[in-house]
Parts: structure tokens; sequence; C-alpha cells
């Protein structure tokens, strides 16, 4: 009998034991986890998130000679070429007291809603390759982006007060200055909330990203960042634009505390937290809906 015969037959009395496999508890590769258990699978990853979003703050500008000083320089640019368009040749400056203040936080403020909405937006087709290779909840891509622009924001925020301290005229330091923190969380959760809205939709409608450009630049002449809120005072539509948008009232909110030394009203708190909360609720849940999809597309 030669090998492989013995082989066989070695097999053939060899007996077949089955073992019962339970299909129920086994998972779609991919799958989306319930709306919960995806929120914790976030806040699992949140060490991740955040070194990496450091990471990429400390080398996001190592490509050029003055590195991180963009992150200052960029909005202080703008800054001056709104002054010296808006506030000088147009004379949109007249009846706003410190108009350089007035500006500096205005740009300033816009700046970073603009660099997150943006970057929420496009997290998903800038990652794609990390998408269909790994396994993760996605929404940690526009949390992380969002993470990483707050805490550029930081030194950009601590130079914007320093403009608006040393120059004319210089403003009183007050406990109203502490507003700001709140201010900027909010406008934070604003930020993230509207690009993972907008992230699945330009995954799908990539040629939305130019139109989000103009929608952008809407936003900023509706903002009040360079002329006076009461401008558009006899244009009642634009009015109620203004007063319902939220990037306006972080900027509003941040002048009263910072260059009026007036507490904010309530209603710019008002608007300002239900359009965050709002806002991060129906993107978080809108990303989990689509979460099978984006590696797909």
């Amino acid at each position: 009998m030669s090998v492989q015969e013995q082989t066989q037959a070695d097999e053939a009395k060899t007996p077949t034991i089955s073992v019962p496999v339970n299909l129920v508890r086994l998972s779609k590769v991919g799958q989306r986890p319930d709306f919960l258990d995806y929120l914790v699978q976030l806040w699992d990853r949140r060490s991740f998130i955040f070194f990496d979003a450091r990471a990429r703050v400390q080398s996001g500008n190592d490509k050029t000679h003055l590195g991180a000083a963009w992150l200052v320089l960029t909005p202080a640019l703008n800054g001056l070429s709104f002054y010296l368009i808006f506030g000088l040749f147009l004379g949109t400056s007249k009846g706003i007291e410190n108009f350089v203040g007035y500006l500096i936080i205005g740009v300033f403020t816009f700046s970073m809603s603009t660099r997150s909405i943006l970057g929420g937006a496009k997290s998903l087709t800038g990652n794609t390759s990390m998408i269909r290779a790994f396994q993760f909840p996605r929404a940690s891509l526009p949390i992380a982006v969002n993470v990483r622009e707050l805490l550029s924001n930081v030194p950009v925020t601590i130079v914007m007060l320093l403009f608006v301290i040393f120059t004319a005229p210089a403003e009183e330091i007050t406990w109203r200055w502490l507003l700001i923190i709140p201010a900027i969380l909010l406008q934070f959760l604003f930020n993230l909330g509207i690009g993972m809205l907008l992230a699945p939709v330009i995954l799908k409608i990539p040629d939305l990203t130019h139109l989000l450009s103009f929608i952008i630049r809407f936003l900023m002449y509706v903002s009040a960042v360079f002329f006076a809120e009461d401008r558009f005072g006899q244009y009642p539509v634009v009015r109620t634009i203004m007063d319902f948008n939220p990037i306006y009232q972080v900027i509003k909110v941040i002048r009263d505390s910072v260059l009026y030394d007036t507490t904010p009203s309530w209603r710019s708190w008002a608007v300002l937290g239900l359009w965050a909360l709002g806002s991060v609720a129906a993107g978080l849940f809108v990303f989990w809906r689509g979460e099978e999809s984006y590696g797909r597309v």
C-alpha cells in the first residue's frame, strides 16, 4: 500500500467531530455599531485623537521657514488688508469704537471657524486610503481636525488679545475676558457639527467643495467682521440672518467681553448654544448613519 493510500485510510478511520457555531454572535466586518457603542468607541480613542491633533499642530508648518508663526501671520495679514480696504478706503470704520480691536477680533475668530469647517468637511475625502485600510469610527477624523484647530487657536487667541491690549486705545482687562473660554468652546462644537454634516456630502459630491468656499465668504459678510453691526438695519432680512448666525454671535460675545466691558446678552448665548449643541448632535448622528458607506465611495 502506498503512503497516499495509507493516509487516506487513516483519515477514513478518524471520527468526524462537528463543532456547533453560534452564528447569532457573528457580525459583518465593518458593520455599523449601535449609536451608543459608537460614542463609546470614539471616547476610547480620545487619547489617540488628542495626541494625533497635537502632533499635526507641531508639524503642520515644518516645510515653511516661519513654521507655526503662520498661524498668527495669516489672520494678521488678512486683518491688515481688510483694514486698508474697508477701514480706510471704504470708510466702514466710521461709528465703530476701537475699530482696530473690532476688526482683529472679527478676523481672528472667523478664521478659526473657516479652517475648522473646511477641514472637517474634507476629512473623509482626504483620508480615503486610511478609511479603506483600517477599521475605526470614522467620526474620529473630523474630531481630530477640529481638536487640531482648537489647539492651534490657543496661541492665536493670545496674540489677538495682545493686539487688543497694545493697540490704541488700550482696553482694560476685566473678569469678562474669561467669557472668551466658553464662547470658543461653543464655537468649537458648532464647527465640529457642521464639519461632520458636510463631510459625507462632500465625499459623495466633491464638486460641492468649490461651492463651500462661496458659502463661507457669504457667512463672512453676515458676521459683521469688518463693518458695524447696525449697517444693515434697514434690511430686516439680512439683519435677521445676522442675529441667528452663530459665527456672528461668537464674535459679538468676544467683542462685548473684551472691547466694551459688557456682559453678553442671554440671547447671544442662547443662539450660540443651540447652534453648537444642535449641530454637533445632528452631525454625530448623520455621521454614524453613513458609517458603513464611507470606505466604498
